[in-house]
C-alpha cells in the first residue's frame, strides 16, 4: 500500500501536465515541490504544488508570502501587470491550529502598479471535496473526477514517471521546432551586404544616387525600361553606414531565428521572395530611389507571424509578443519618418508571410495549404506587376527625372536623356536644374540654339549659377560672340573664384577681345 498523499501529489501533477498541457518550470531535487506554467491559461498561468506536512498555520502564512515573492519575479518575466497563482498544498493532516484565514482569501503581493494574487488550496484529510471545488472554480478545471477515486493500490512512482516522461517529450518536441536548421544563408547575406557596401563606398559612395543606380537600386523608370533585376538587387544595397548597421543587426537576430525554424532552403526562398515583395510594393507606391534589406527582414517577421498561425500557443508563449512589438514599433517609425520606404516594409511583411505559407515547415507538409498560398502569391504578383507596368509608374518628380537623365548621360545616351527632360519641361514646377541638364544634352546633340535658350532660363531662375554661365560662355564663343561670352565667363569666375577652367576661359576671351581691338 502506498502513501495517499504521494498519489494525490503526482496524480494532480499528471493531470496538469498530461491532460491540461502545463509545462514544468522547476522540479525541486526532493521531488516534493513542483512549479508549472501555462501562459495561455489566463486564470491559472502558474501552479505551484507542494507535498509537505503542514503542522502550523503560521508556517503556511510564511510559505504563502515566500510563494508570492517568487510569483512576482515570474510575473515580471512574463511582463504582466497582474497574475494569479494557484498554490496547492498536499498534506497528510491539516494544521493543528486555525488555518482557514490563511487560505480562505487570496494573498495579494503588490509591487508598485502590479500585483501577484496567490490562491492557496489544501488537499488533506477531510478537505478533498472543498479543495476540488476551489480548484475547479479558480482555474476552470472541470475534469477532476479522479479525486473521487483515490486508488492507493496504484504506485505513485508510475504516475510520476508518466507525468515526467510526457513533460520531457513535449519539451523535446518544442525544442525540435526551433532546431530544424542552422544559420547559413543568414551569414552569407550578411557578408554580401557588407562587401557590396564597401564596393559602393569605393565607387562613388553609398549615398550617391548615381552610384546606387549603377549597382542596381530600385528605380521605377529603369524597371519600366526592362531592368527587372532591380526587384532583387536592392536587397543587397544600403544607403549609408547607419542603414547598413541597423539592417545587419535586424538580419542577424531575426534571420537566424527564421532559418533555425524553417531550415536553410526554405529560409533562402522566403528571404528572396520577401525582398522581391518589398521592392514590388515600393515600385507601386514610391517613386524614389530605394535600396536595403529592410523588406526582406520584414519578410522574416512575416514568416514568424505565419509560425504563430501554425503554432499559436508556442508562438505567444515564446517570441510572439516581442515579434508583434517589433513590427508595430518599426511601422510607427516608418510612418513618422519621411525618408523610410514603409511601402517596401509592408510589402516585405506580406510576402514573407505568403512565402512561409508556400514552403511551410520541415516534416510538416500540407500540400493543399501550400498550393493555396502559392496560387494566391502568383496571382497577386502577376496582377500587381501588370498594374504597375500598365500605369507607367515613371518619374513624377524633378529629382527622379534628373536622376534618370543622369543615368542616360553617363551611358552617353543623350537622345534618351533629351526626350525625358524635354517631356518634363512642360511641368509647372520645373527648376533651373532641369533646364541646365536639358541644355547639357542639347549641347552634346549639337543643338546650340536650344541649349542657349535653356541656359538663359536656368540663369533667370538662379542668377548665381556659375556652371550655367560657363556653358553659355562656351556657346557664345562657338558663335564667335566674344563680348557676350566674356561677360558670362567673368560672371562664372566671380561666382566660383579659383575654378581653373573658368579662369582659363576668361583669359582666353580677354586675349581674343584684345586681338579684335588691334585689328
Amino acid at each position: 500500500m502506498y502513501n495517499k498523499e504521494d498519489f494525490i501529489f503526482w496524480k494532480l501533477a499528471d493531470f496538469f501536465i498530461v491532460q491540461t498541457g502545463y509545462r514544468i518550470v522547476k522540479l525541486f531535487p526532493d521531488q516534493r515541490e513542483l512549479w508549472l506554467e501555462k501562459k495561455e491559461n489566463k486564470k491559472a498561468p502558474i501552479i505551484r504544488l507542494l507535498h509537505n506536512d503542514v503542522a502550523w498555520s503560521n508556517w503556511m502564512v510564511r510559505d504563502i508570502e515566500s510563494t508570492a515573492l517568487t510569483g512576482s519575479r515570474i510575473r515580471k518575466q512574463m511582463n504582466r501587470r497582474e497574475m494569479p497563482l494557484i498554490n496547492i498544498y498536499v498534506s497528510e493532516h491539516p494544521p493543528v491550529d486555525d488555518y482557514e484565514d490563511a487560505i480562505g482569501k487570496p494573498f495579494i503581493y503588490q509591487d508598485r502598479m502590479s500585483e501577484t494574487r496567490v490562491h492557496s488550496i489544501l488537499f488533506s484529510e477531510g478537505t478533498y471535496n472543498d479543495a476540488e471545488k476551489a480548484l475547479a472554480n479558480l482555474a476552470a478545471f472541470d475534469d477532476l473526477d479522479f479525486l473521487h477515486n483515490l486508488d492507493e493500490a496504484i504506485d505513485p512512482e508510475e504516475i510520476k514517471r508518466h507525468a515526467l516522461l510526457h513533460a520531457k517529450k513535449e519539451a523535446e518536441k518544442e525544442q525540435a521546432v526551433f532546431k530544424a536548421g542552422k544559420p547559413f544563408f543568414t551569414y552569407i547575406f550578411l557578408a554580401i551586404q557588407i562587401a557590396v557596401f564597401l564596393l559602393l563606398e569605393v565607387n562613388g559612395g553609398s549615398t550617391n544616387p548615381s552610384t546606387l543606380l549603377k549597382f542596381g537600386a530600385k528605380f521605377n523608370p529603369l524597371i519600366l525600361n526592362g531592368e527587372w533585376w532591380r526587384f532583387l538587387t536592392p536587397i543587397f544595397l544600403h544607403i549609408g553606414f547607419l542603414h547598413l548597421v541597423m539592417n545587419s543587426f535586424g538580419l542577424y537576430f531575426v534571420g537566424t531565428a527564421v532559418e533555425r525554424i524553417m531550415g536553410s532552403g526554405r529560409f533562402l526562398f522566403v528571404y528572396l521572395f520577401a525582398g522581391f515583395g518589398g521592392s514590388l510594393a515600393s515600385f507601386l507606391f514610391s517613386h524614389e530611389v530605394s535600396a536595403g534589406a529592410s523588406g526582406a527582414i520584414f519578410g522574416c517577421l512575416g514568416a514568424l507571424l505565419y509560425f504563430g498561425l501554425v503554432f499559436p500557443k508556442l508562438f505567444y508563449r515564446t517570441m510572439g509578443p516581442t515579434v508583434i512589438f517589433i513590427i508595430i514599433l518599426n511601422l510607427i517609425f516608418g510612418f513618422s519618418v519621411a525618408m523610410v520606404d514603409n511601402a517596401g516594409h509592408l510589402g516585405g511583411l506580406a510576402a514573407g508571410f505568403l512565402g512561409a505559407g508556400i514552403v511551410h515547415f520541415p516534416k510538416k507538409r500540407k500540400l493543399l495549404l501550400q498550393f493555396s498560398f502559392a496560387a494566391v502569391s502568383i496571382l497577386m504578383t502577376v496582377l500587381l506587376l501588370q498594374h504597375g507596368f500598365n500605369k507607367g509608374l515613371g518619374p513624377e518628380d524633378e529629382r527622379s527625372v534628373i536622376l534618370l537623365a543622369e543615368g542616360y548621360i553617363s551611358n552617353e545616351n543623350y537622345e534618351q536623356a533629351y526626350k525625358v527632360l524635354k517631356k518634363y519641361e512642360t511641368n509647372t514646377s520645373v527648376t533651373e536644374k532641369t533646364y541646365f541638364m536639358l541644355s547639357f544634352a542639347e549641347i552634346k546633340l549639337g543643338q546650340y540654339s536650344e541649349a542657349k535658350i535653356h541656359l538663359q532660363k536656368a540663369i533667370d531662375l538662379k542668377p548665381e549659377f556659375p556652371e550655367a554661365h560657363y556653358n553659355l560662355a562656351l556657346i557664345y564663343l562657338e558663335e564667335e560672340n566674344v563680348k557676350v561670352a566674356l561677360e558670362h565667363a567673368e560672371k562664372a569666375v566671380a561666382l566660383k573664384p579659383g575654378e581653373k577652367e573658368y579662369e582659363d576661359l576668361a583669359d582666353q576671351l580677354r586675349k581674343a577681345m584684345l586681338e579684335e581691338s588691334y585689328r
